[in-house]
């Protein structure tokens, strides 16, 4: 083997441990990037339903039960938690791979009502009222799937509809019935706001930034390969094929070979200069014994 391919041999090993292991570290760092991505999104999409919901209940439920009061018909769209679910609905439009569910323990709307894995997190933050929000994965029929979820805490207003059916509004309870939904607490967490999206999300968005990183990588590898060789090349092999060329004729007995020219102090330009006095050496020794 040439050296010149035992350099880039060298070369493509130490390339090519480099790049794995930047490339491993680059992956962990897209992939929690991704999620950070991912999860302020649904920050976002959470404050938007927060301001639907309060919006619903300053502006919207005050008008609608002027109504509501002299009819038999209930409007759900002075309930927060419904406004909130419409928009998100309008909001899946852009984003459809996220979901999102206002979770009760005890709801009015069967609907609502909390799946096992969801009252898990309403039991934590009941157990722990500290938290105001909580992220986590669970597992679900199409995969695992990432959640942002901030507990829901009963108010003044919510008293009106949950704490006895006598105070819900007439319509509600013929809707609904009288069994659920109600006996909520002032401040009593009975819920959570729950923003969802499958981890897959996160993943593909770094899986679409590493193809660019790996392109970068080849793209660098390439080059300091090439910039490798030329290095080798000017420095070492192109004085060391003079001087072997030297060594050559001097083994054939031809004395007449023009001296290398010999510029710094590295063991090549040693070499040069060794070769340099054994042909003047020989010369001058046939020379003696022509005399």
């Amino acid at each position: 083997m040439k050296l010149a391919m035992k350099f880039n041999a060298c070369f493509v090993v130490i390339l090519g441990l480099l790049f794995v292991g930047i490339y491993l570290a680059g992956r962990n760092y897209l992939v929690a990037k991704a999620r950070d991505q991912v999860s302020q999104q649904a920050r976002v999409m959470m404050e938007t339903t927060a301001s639907v919901r309060r919006y619903t209940s300053d502006y919207i439920r005050p008008i609608l039960d002027k109504y509501q009061q002299h009819t038999a018909e209930f409007y759900p769209e002075s309930v927060p938690a419904f406004s909130a679910a419409r928009m998100f609905n309008f909001l899946r439009q852009v984003y459809p791979d996220y979901t999102y569910r206002e979770a009760t323990l005890n709801p009015t709307n069967p609907a609502d009502r909390a799946a096992d894995w969801e009252a898990d997190v309403i039991q934590m933050f009941r157990r722990s009222p500290g938290p105001h929000e909580a992220m986590g994965e669970h597992d679900s029929p199409n995969g695992r799937v990432l959640y942002l979820a901030r507990p829901i805490k009963v108010v003044d207003s919510c008293l009106e509809c949950h704490s006895t059916p006598a105070r819900a509004p007439a319509a509600m309870v013929s809707l609904y019935g009288s069994q659920d939904g109600f006996g909520w607490n002032l401040n009593e967490i009975i819920g959570a706001q729950i923003v969802s999206v499958p981890v897959s999300i996160p993943e593909k968005l770094a899986a679409q930034s590493m193809g660019g990183l790996v392109l970068g990588l080849a793209g660098l590898a390439l080059a300091i390969l090439v910039l490798l060789n030329a290095m080798v090349y000017f420095t070492v092999m192109r004085p060391l094929s003079r001087v072997s060329a030297v060594a050559k004729e001097l083994s054939k007995g031809n004395l007449n070979v023009e001296e290398i020219r010999v510029s710094g102090q590295d063991e090549i330009s040693g070499l040069a200069d060794s070769l340099n006095r054994i042909n003047r050496s020989l010369v001058k020794a046939i020379g003696l014994l022509g005399h």
